[in-house]
């Protein structure tokens, strides 16, 4: 294809994060936001609780649940659980992109935890998660964002484990099932599914989580911003809307208005239909065009949010590294130039390829009108490199 298309998709949004904004946003959602104010007077205290509450309704969180909102985003979220759980069991960390990999340095360089096994896989697949021990703590991502894998269910986690289940559901949350009552901690970000502001992280806790930080204390020093017991007891606060440290109230307002949308497609069953069928159009796609395929290796552990692709062709294929990724920068730079695709590029650690995001909040309509434009970059780009050969 030589020729551009004729149509453009209406947003540009593609990014795997921060995401898209839900359809119809506008900058008048804000107008309402409770600004100037301390975030411990009662309407803002009870703008926060809202939150929480709508998270619990929009997700089906458990009522016995606790479910708070942390500084530093998922990042922030899913230290607080590192540093204030880990300790008391040993440690099975999946790994098969590059956030796994970054709790694991974490559980071993910064923790220093000494019985530490790390399942890993390279990316594209997922470790053989039969190996997990369920005597042992589990810190893994629900959702491989830079690799486009997830896990494909719960059933590998044992009703009658000993040990927690840590999940990092950042890109997962609001788009995959998420059952609640195989994991121990959930966390996640603003920014992904929902599209919403970032900054700000969630914290869930089954009542398994809470038992284990009333009756466990670190080895090493807690910062102020990870303590969440005070004399061997939860604060409750933390998870009534009392946050550990100032929020923005702008970012809350956008959250707020992201998961009142959330309820008007009909929850998280709702927006799993939503991703699901933007991924369904994605995956019919590349089904049909030779040129790309899935980074997942397998059907049944492909994202439907973060959908990671690789450049099929033998004429791609057969060059070095650094040249494929040169390859697939110039193709995210002739999508970025005329303003039909932003930020579509592989994760820096990943392999080189294309990463289109595909949850709740992007519009079929807009995938549909990407895809020739996709299939005119590539002829661009391979036209590119015939002549340089």
């Amino acid at each position: 294809m030589t020729n551009k298309p004729a149509a453009r998709p209406k947003s540009a949004h593609f990014s795997s994060g921060p995401c898209a904004k839900r359809p119809g946003w506008t900058i008048e959602v804000l107008k309402h936001s409770l600004t100037g104010r301390s975030h411990r007077a009662k309407p803002l205290k009870a703008r926060l609780k809202q939150a929480i509450e709508l998270t619990r309704e929009v997700l089906g969180v458990p009522d016995d649940y606790k479910i708070g909102i942390v500084p530093a985003s998922d990042t922030g979220a899913v230290e607080m659980a590192l540093w204030s759980l880990l300790g008391p069991r040993g440690v099975d960390v999946l790994v098969w992109e590059s956030f796994g990999e970054g709790w694991a340095t974490d559980i071993n360089k910064q923790l220093k935890l000494k019985d530490v096994r790390v399942l890993k896989a390279a990316y594209g697949e997922l470790p053989d998660l039969a190996q997990v021990d369920p005597a042992r703590d589990v810190v893994f991502p629900w959702n491989g964002t830079t690799s486009g894998v997830r896990v494909p269910n719960g059933d590998w986690i044992k009703a009658d484990r000993e040990g927690l289940t840590i999940c990092d559901a950042t890109s997962a949350a609001f788009a995959q099932t998420l059952p609640f009552d195989k994991l121990d901690v959930v966390t996640f970000s603003w920014q992904k599914v929902l599209g919403s502001e970032a900054a700000h992280g969630m914290l869930i806790l089954s009542p398994r989580a809470v038992q284990r930080l009333e009756s466990h204390t670190p080895a090493w020093p807690m910062p102020k911003l990870f303590r969440m017991t005070k004399g061997g007891k939860l604060i409750e606060g933390i998870f009534e809307g009392e946050t550990i440290n100032t929020p923005s109230m702008i970012c809350v307002e956008d959250y707020v208005d992201a998961l009142n949308w959330a309820k008007s497609v009909g929850n998280a069953a709702g927006l799993k239909k939503r991703a699901d069928e933007n991924f369904a159009k994605l995956s019919a796609w590349v089904e049909r065009t030779p040129w790309i395929e899935f980074l997942a290796k397998k059907i049944e552990t492909r994202s439907n949010t973060s959908v990671c692709l690789v450049v099929a062709d033998p004429d791609v294929k057969a060059l070095s590294p650094d040249a494929k990724t040169a390859f697939a920068k110039s193709l995210v730079s002739l999508l970025d130039k005329e303003g039909v695709a932003y930020d579509i590029g592989h994760y820096r650690d990943a392999p080189a390829g294309l990463r289109i995001w595909t949850g709740a909040t992007v519009e079929s309509a807009d995938l549909e009108a990407l895809f020739p434009w996709l299939d005119w970059a590539f002829a661009q780009a391979k036209a590119s490199l015939s002549k340089a050969a």
